[in-house]
């Protein structure tokens, strides 16, 4: 089984996707650990020196190829993933995807609370405290069509036995 884990930034892809893959024994990947990789560079370098729209064609033969290439693996996808070039209709195709729907509210707070730096994140990395939840919600409002396109949705503050249960229905 391949399970897409889709939301925005700080929803709790990576985190629920490794202790959901571990559970699962399948393989975890993360998208974004597998475009730097590729491409030798962290997203927010690329995003720096090349720009969104070369990371997104990135994203996109990535998750193609490795989508491709597996036959089952849990994968957090980075946040807007879902929004370019039919890759939620690609997942949906593929696999199970699932939306971990957070509140902003609570996204804000582990973002300012987490040991990843919003730095790291390139759509945060310039903004200050008071402006991330403002974002955050404009990201939502942008991207809401396609995360609502999920085989499955999962609301509010979200844990592995949600999850789990979600999958096997």
């Amino acid at each position: 089984m391949k399970i897409y884990l889709i939301g925005l930034p700080g929803c709790g892809k990576s985190t629920l996707g490794r202790q959901l893959a571990r559970e699962l024994s399948v393989a975890f990947i993360d998208l974004d650990q597998e475009i730097e990789k590729l491409v030798g560079l962290s997203v927010r370098e690329i995003f720096k020196q090349y720009g969104e729209s070369f990371f997104r064609k990135q994203e996109s033969e990535t998750l193609r190829t490795i989508s491709e290439a597996y036959t089952e693996f849990v994968m957090a996808t980075g946040g807007g993933a879902p929004v370019f070039h039919d890759n939620m209709k690609l997942m949906n195709a593929a696999g199970k995807t699932v939306f971990l729907d957070v509140p902003t509210r609570e996204i804000t707070n582990r973002i300012l609370q987490s040991n990843k730096n919003k730095e790291e994140r390139p759509l945060l990395a310039s903004l200050a405290p008071d402006e991330l939840k403002d974002k955050i919600e404009f990201l939502r409002s942008q991207r809401i069509s396609f995360y609502r396109e999920a085989q499955i949705t999962l609301t509010e503050v979200v844990g592995l036995p949600d999850l789990i249960n979600a999958i096997r229905d």
